[in-house]
This record gives C-alpha cells, structure tokens and sequence, in this order.
C-alpha cells in the first residue's frame, strides 16, 4: 500500500505532529530500556508484571514510531493509542479517588501526559485522515 504525499504533509504543522510522535516513541524507549532494571530486580511475586510492562513499554515505542514515520499509513492506529492512553489515565484517576491503588499519580502523570502530547499530535497531522483512503484512489471493496 503506497500512501502518496500531499503539500499538507509538508506543513511546519505537520513536522511539529511528526516531532511531538517521536518525542512519545523516544520517552516509551528509554522507560522500557529502563524498565530492565526493574526486571531484574523484581521478586517471584511482581517478575512477570514488570515484565509485561516492560514488554508493553516497548510495543508502545515501536507504535509511536510507527505514527511518527508514516502518519496517515496505519488506519485506526491512532485512535487505538490514543483510547489505551486515555483509559489508563481514567482508571488511575478512578483508582485514586477511591484510595484502592498505589502509583495513581505516576500513572496520571505518564498516561495522561502521554495522552496530551498524542492528541496534540494527532490534531497536527490530522491522523483521522488515515481511515479515509488518499485523494484520488478509490476505497477497495
């Protein structure tokens, strides 16, 4: 599937969506690289949830790469990240108001940061344009 360029693609506006991506790709990254750590110094009981969260850091990073490098080439992608981003951050909000979970606030912090910055980069580049099949080329049946 070749996904052609138009001249809003190359808008300042445009670079900045493509930029705000890559900074929540690199952010992602660096937390499952440091995520390691936790791993490994994580007991029998808490091993296999730091390493899902580990493992989920780092799909995350390769997802934000994805919408930083090809935008508009991935239908329902952004609306995908951007509905976990908002459902983590509604659950700590949830969580924390009821005092039922530690960890809210870095959650909120992380999550609902995350959620900011994607939705800034979402309206940048318009990533809802992704679901439309580009101008001149017909939707295939």
């Amino acid at each position: 599937m070749t996904i052609t360029s138009s001249p809003a693609d190359r808008s300042p506006r445009f670079a900045v969506g493509r930029v705000l991506t890559a900074v929540a790709a690199t952010a992602a990254l660096v937390s499952a690289v440091a995520a390691i750590a936790d791993v490994a110094g994580a007991g029998a009981d808490t091993r296999i949830v730091e390493t899902w969260r580990m493992v989920g850091l780092a799909v995350f990073a390769g997802l934000f790469a994805l919408l930083a490098a090809r935008p508009h080439a991935l239908p329902y992608l952004w609306e995908l990240v951007l509905a976990s981003k908002l459902a983590l951050t509604v659950a700590a909000l949830g969580y924390q108001a009821a005092g039922s979970a530690t960890g809210t606030a870095t959650i909120i912090a992380a999550d609902g940061g995350l959620f900011v910055l994607l939705l800034a980069a979402y309206l940048c580049v318009r990533g809802w344009r992704a679901i439309r099949p580009p101008r001149g080329r017909a939707a295939s049946a």
